[in-house]
């Protein structure tokens, strides 16, 4: 079997939970079928900031984690965490160890131990 890029973006919309992918301009480059659906403005926020989303708070520690991804502090950061859901923001790094974007991942509740 290839692993091409029909396949990736076939895995990724096989996920039930939104999924969301961001360049380190923090331009949202892919989200998958469930992220399409979750947003009020779906499809539409493909090519746009991810900052445009979100208030000047979230804006904020957005931007602090990314600086904390860029500094390699770690790669993974719990961003929300309340009765609805959990989300994730996770660096995504290349072959060479090199950022190249990060995610927002939702957990929702029935996964939380």
């Amino acid at each position: 079997m290839e692993i091409d890029e029909k396949f990736l973006r076939t895995l990724l919309d096989s996920l039930k939970d939104p999924f969301l992918f961001t360049d380190t301009d923090h331009v949202i480059r892919y989200m998958n079928k469930a992220a399409k659906s979750h947003y009020k403005q779906g499809e539409a926020l493909l090519g746009t900031s991810l900052l445009d989303c979100h208030n000047p708070e979230s804006c904020r520690m957005i931007l602090g984690i990314f600086e904390d991804f860029k500094n390699n502090q770690y790669d993974e950061k719990l961003i929300t965490d309340n009765a609805k859901y959990r989300i994730y923001m996770r660096a995504v790094r290349n072959e060479n160890g090199e950022l190249i974007g990060y995610y927002e991942r939702y957990e929702p509740p029935e996964k939380q131990q």
